[in-house]
């Protein structure tokens, strides 16, 4: 293979990413410290957030901002079928249950109408709304936002695809018309912290709790103890937490790659360009995503959709040969009620907007690192391997 391979994700690690986390290493402290706050700060300012708090992963992220909202046992959280199934599952954690929401067959978002849907099969149960802007998209948060108020539910945003993305109400997370966001730094992620997630919210109070339940459910301030001796080795677990901190490690190197941010942003849209011009004379036998309106979108995914039946080719077909071509791809996602355990816990989910996303998509590859040639490259071996 005389190209170099392309994975459909990688991170992009410079000096300055380098040199952040070996100033850490040469520091005092390693574990949750002043790189934290620092880099909590910073993404506040990035993001207009009004609080941020950081911890060990975008799935713990979505577990601390359910449970600090008070989600619980008996309850039940409204969660699209094409995400990936931590959004699920950190409902289940809380002890509630997942009723799922179809999806546009086009962008693979939550609907005003597929939520409405799924909140009246919720039967007056619904607690949590957990909207995923799939791929970088931002969902029509407005209309979310009042059909969930309008059902008694709290709102938490799965921005964990969508740092960078803005849409007409400003920056994703910056929770305009939601309780929570929260976000992921996975390598394959827009930002990289090798592991770490996020939540942001607008309210102090809901800050607060996640500070708390981030760290084993300890409270540290004597002011707020309820044993009052004056003791300075003292102090109190009144809630049950988790150990869920990100480390100055991690953080020295999420900080260093939001400094970036701008950057990546417009490396993603002209490969993304790119690959909208390469795939035009192919439409409709392949095409991407629909794009959302008033969303200057920093996409995580470059999904294109295809018609593999019209085509007469598997999409493991597809893929195998693409890989054979030296690129590679990736499905996101399964729909979540179709894996063994929520199909065994709920039954069988006629959600045929998901259906129809997850049948046709796939992830080609978008990275830093590319070329802005490289989007021709993997159409064109698309176009082969297709027969096109």
């Amino acid at each position: 293979m005389s190209d170099t391979f392309l994975p459909y994700g990688r991170q992009s690690i410079d000096q300055s990413d380098i040199d952040a986390v070996i100033d850490v290493l040469k520091s005092d402290w390693l574990t949750t410290g002043p790189a934290v706050r620092a880099f909590e700060e910073e993404f506040e300012a990035v993001t207009g957030a009004p609080h941020a708090r950081a911890c060990s992963n975008g799935t713990t992220a979505l577990h601390l901002a359910l449970a600090a909202l008070g989600v619980d046992a008996g309850d039940i959280a409204i969660v699209p079928a094409i995400t990936f199934m931590a959004t699920a599952n950190a409902a289940l954690y809380c002890g509630a249950d997942v009723v799922f929401a179809d999806v546009d067959p086009h962008t693979g978002l939550m609907t005003p109408d597929s939520l409405a849907q799924a909140i009246d099969r919720a039967g007056g149960r619904a607690k949590a709304v957990l909207p995923v802007h799939l791929a970088g998209q931002i969902c029509d948060m407005p209309a979310i936002e009042a059909i969930a108020r309008a059902a008694g539910a709290v709102i938490v945003e799965d921005s964990c695809h969508a740092i960078g993305t803005t849409a007409p109400w400003g920056a994703a997370g910056n929770c305009a018309h939601a309780d929570a966001a929260t976000f992921s730094f996975h390598p394959v992620k827009t930002i990289a912290a090798g592991e770490g997630g996020l939540v942001t919210t607008p309210s102090a109070d809901l800050a607060r709790a996640i500070d708390v339940l981030r760290s084993h459910g300890i409270e540290r301030d004597p002011a707020l103890h309820q044993r009052q001796e004056q003791e300075p080795w003292w102090h109190e677990m009144q809630v049950l937490g988790w150990n869920y901190r990100l480390s100055d490690i991690q953080a020295a190197l999420a900080k260093s790659q939001l400094h970036r941010l701008a950057a990546f942003k417009a490396k993603r849209q002209a490969l993304a360009a790119a690959y909208d011009a390469a795939l035009a004379d192919l439409a409709p036998l392949a095409q991407p995503i629909a794009r959302v309106a008033g969303n200057d979108a920093c996409l995580h995914l470059y999904a294109a959709r295809i018609d593999f039946a019209a085509a007469g080719r598997s999409r493991s077909e597809v893929m195998s040969a693409l890989r054979e071509r030296g690129i590679g791809t990736q499905v996101h996602y399964i729909p979540v009620p179709d894996q063994p355990y929520y199909k065994a816990r709920y039954g069988h989910s006629d959600l045929p907007g998901a259906q129809h996303y997850y049948e046709r998509t796939l992830s080609l590859p978008l990275y830093q690192g590319m070329s802005e040639s490289d989007p021709v490259r993997v159409v064109e071996a698309l176009k082969a391997v297709l027969g096109v």
